[in-house]
């Protein structure tokens, strides 16, 4: 809402007659105190809105946490070594030729 110069004036000038020059101070200190705690309340419902949403990230950052955790223990190396029969899948790798040792190997096609 905006109001122009006359528009201020005018309700500055009703304000005068209806409450007298004597009354303005008092009304222009209570007007500061209202706007204050408008402020002031407007600001704890921010600081509560950053609260409950900041909550759902934290949890999330918690659960991320436990999943590093977790993926830190995981071998799967381990897993197939065990289930394995015969020689170990590490082995079967390391014996496998190499691409640039294999004169066979043809490489990526492209089509």
């Amino acid at each position: 809402m905006e109001l122009s110069f006359g528009e201020m004036a005018l309700i500055a000038i009703a304000i005068v007659v209806l409450f007298g020059p004597d009354k303005l101070p008092q009304i222009a200190r209570d007007l500061g105190a209202g706007v204050r705690k408008m402020r002031g309340a407007v600001e704890d419902i921010k600081t509560e809105i950053m609260k409950e949403t900041d909550n759902p990230v934290s949890e999330i950052k918690r659960e991320i946490e436990k999943v590093k955790d977790a993926a830190k223990d995981f071998n799967p190396i381990k897993d197939i070594d065990k289930n394995s029969v015969g020689e170990p899948q590490a082995d079967v790798v390391a014996s496998a030729p190499k691409p640039a040792d294999d004169e066979s190997h043809e490489g990526p096609v492209s089509r």
